[in-house]
């Protein structure tokens, strides 16, 4: 399994912008797909967006499409998610995960960072 730990959450006005970094350890990193989920409080986690190992491919929820980023630098073993025009409804706390392909699903993905926690106010 792969580790996982993300950073870069924290509470922003609407229309700002925030990093996300995800740090991967333990495997091989450009081996994996990864992928950005959200859930917000009494909600199910969704899928964000996804990359594959490679970098080569990435997938977007619509909700998100023209706005967030997802790409991945495999020679730091990090994942990233550039969030854009932040809406309150963004407002969530974020995952990071590792896969063996791109996928929406979230159980088709094996490792799990810990979250964290984006706030967007109006």
């Amino acid at each position: 399994q792969v580790h996982l730990v993300e950073s870069g959450g924290g509470l922003v006005q609407a229309g700002g912008s925030l990093r996300l970094s995800c740090a991967a350890s333990g495997r091989t990193f450009n081996g994996y797909a990864m992928a950005w989920f959200r859930q917000a409080p009494g909600k199910e986690r969704e899928f964000v967006a996804s990359i594959s190992g490679s970098g080569g491919y990435t997938r977007y929820a619509d909700s998100v499409k023209g706005r967030f980023s997802i790409s991945r630098d495999n020679a730091k073993n990090t994942l990233y998610l550039q969030m854009n025009s932040l809406k309150p409804e963004d407002t969530a706390v974020y995952y990071c995960a590792a896969g063996v392909e791109p996928s929406t699903t979230g159980p088709l993905y094996h490792s799990w960072g810990q979250g964290t926690q984006v706030t967007v106010s109006s």
